[in-house]
């Protein structure tokens, strides 16, 4: 395929981590954040794109406020649904491959196992409507989009990110004295930044399109998932466990979430690494950063 990729969401910590990957092997990458691009504005976006005249779009770009969602519906359907429209009518315009990353969110977590991609979605709330609705906007105009849905990403990006992930967040709260309560009935499928990064050029780079999980590959709670990062980072602060009826959130978020990467496995990509691996690799990672 052609070696030119625009990528949108390049400041996030998947983005970077996608950049990275992608001029690694070789790519020519030209990456953009919403400061310089703002996918909702379709003139601006074609104007953008035009001249660059890019084999492959890829959309890390993302409203991600789960629980401000709830408040402001029509800045995360702007941001998630209306965007990948635009990019979208771009990518067509253009005979260009669409390269857009989903949730875990757009199930309702009752099924109780890891979700299939041929699983039927049920969204539960502003956040997840919205992302559902990207997922069909980019089927509507495109005949082969390539749609990665994913779930609780981490990556060292995230130490940079005004939002950060939930290990950065798991590592300032261990700083405090207090007792750090965590969800223990919440199960979803964390997944490094870098190996999805690695995995996404993989499948771009084979002729295989549609919805693929691409999920860390293990199935944990938020509060296991806490105790191995503690474990990993050689921390061990008081940590119990507590569950959505004692911890509500504005937002109603899918009890069972995890993701099986059924499509990715036939299609020969590698596998995901290890939770433990992974963790291993960001504590490597993030003692050459801090």
């Amino acid at each position: 395929m052609s070696k030119t990729v625009v990528v949108f969401g390049a400041a996030g910590q998947l983005g970077v981590e996608l950049v990275r990957v992608l001029k690694d092997r070789g790519y020519s990458v030209h990456p953009f954040n919403r400061a310089s691009v703002d996918i909702t504005n379709l003139p601006l976006l074609e104007r953008t794109l035009g001249p660059l005249d890019p084999n492959a779009v890829i959309n890390a770009a993302a409203y991600n406020q789960v629980d401000v969602a709830e408040q402001e519906p029509q800045a995360a359907y702007n941001a998630n649904a209306l965007g990948v429209r635009n990019l979208a009518i771009a990518c067509r315009q253009l005979d260009a491959l669409l390269v857009h990353f989903s949730t875990d969110y757009v199930f309702d977590g009752r099924l109780g196992r890891p979700y299939l991609e041929d699983d039927r979605p049920h969204p539960l709330g502003a956040y997840a409507v919205s992302k559902l609705a990207g997922e069909l906007y980019a089927q509507a105009y495109l005949d082969h989009p390539l749609i990665l849905r994913t779930s609780g990403v981490f990556g060292p990006g995230g130490l940079r990110t005004a939002r950060g992930n939930f290990v950065e967040l798991m590592l300032r709260l261990a700083q405090s004295p207090q007792p750090i309560r965590v969800v223990e009935d919440h199960v979803a499928s964390p997944t490094y930044a870098p190996a999805l990064a690695a995995r996404t050029v993989d499948l771009m780079e084979t002729p295989h399109r549609g919805i693929f999980h691409a999920g860390g590959g293990e199935a944990i709670s938020w509060f296991r998932f806490a105790a191995k990062i503690f474990h990993a980072a050689g921390l061990a602060p008081e940590l119990r466990p507590t569950n959505e009826r004692e911890y509500r959130t504005a937002a109603r978020r899918p009890k069972y979430s995890a993701l099986e990467n059924t499509r990715m496995a036939a299609c020969g990509i590698a596998p995901m690494p290890s939770l433990d691996e992974a963790l291993a690799a960001y504590m490597a990672e993030r003692a050459k950063i801090v």
